[in-house]
């Protein structure tokens, strides 16, 4: 079997205060966009793992598709090994939820295969153990996260024939360095009513690791100042990574960008 793991973007994200547990409690609304991994699974003798596409850093065994696997195995001991081929497309500490992706829809694929009839709200209870935006790709349409990013509900945000320009730099930042510059406040406007209106956007729709990480890095910040000089509504960081992204009315023009960026140009 084979599906295709999507990327997702964060409309605002607000660091609301600091757990007990170390994590913070934040606010933003998770999109799924039109970019992909490839995963593929399907019974063998012993279960194997291989990739292509995009170099995955780290060890095999932290990967968390096999992390998936192993988590069913804890219910279901007598799961049949598997092959599995990942074609990696989506970078990776961009904050896009890649690896959360692709750990989420190994469930799903787990589910179809072993005919496990798991409804969706037990698949997300699994994949929260794997990390706290796995269970937004369960049924991977936009919701507001709260808590860790954990907690769903539904919104009414429809992107359909939008524009969409992502722009990754060749930088990394670790959600450890992306939290340590935060710091945690109440939100100025409530998101719920922030999203209801795109023209407010540009003025109220924040992200907050923005005032932490563009001092440090310039050139993140650089990115965001040229897509809305090139003409998009509304432009922001996505998470806690180092990708830009602008959404466009219109097809936004050509532009030339470093090569050793990763440009990605789709329709939501």
């Amino acid at each position: 079997m084979i599906c295709f793991p999507n990327a997702k973007i964060n409309l605002g994200l607000h660091i609301t205060s600091k757990r007990n547990d170390g994590y913070h409690e934040i606010e933003t609304c998770m999109v799924p966009i039109p970019l992909f991994d490839i995963l593929e699974m399907m019974e063998s003798k012993k279960t194997v793992f291989e990739t292509s596409g995009l170099s995955i850093p780290g060890e095999e065994k932290d990967n968390l598709i096999l992390k998936a696997l192993k988590l069913l195995r804890k219910d279901f001991n007598d799961l049949p090994n598997v092959q599995i081929h990942l074609h990696k497309n989506i970078p990776m500490g961009a904050g896009l939820g890649g690896g959360s992706a692709d750990a989420a829809f190994a469930l799903t694929l787990m589910n179809r295969l072993f005919e496990l009839h798991l409804e969706d709200w037990l698949l997300e209870d699994f994949a929260a153990q794997l990390g706290s935006d796995c269970p937004f790709f369960i049924e991977n349409t936009p919701k507001i996260a709260t808590g860790r990013g954990e907690i769903l509900e539904t919104v009414d945000v429809d992107l359909k024939g939008n524009h969409l320009l992502l722009i990754k730099p060749n930088i990394h930042i670790g959600t450890k360095e992306a939290y340590a510059g935060v710091k945690p406040q109440a939100a100025k406007f409530p998101l719920k009513e922030i999203l209801k209106d795109k023209s407010s956007w540009k003025e109220k729709l924040v992200n907050d690791f923005e005032s932490s990480i563009f001092p440090q890095y310039p050139e993140i910040a650089k990115i965001k100042a040229e897509l809305y000089e090139m003409g998009a509504y509304y432009a922001a960081m996505s998470g806690s990574g180092s990708t830009l992204f602008g959404l466009f009315k219109e097809i936004p023009p050509k532009s030339t960008w470093p090569t050793e960026y990763f440009v990605f140009e789709g329709l939501v």
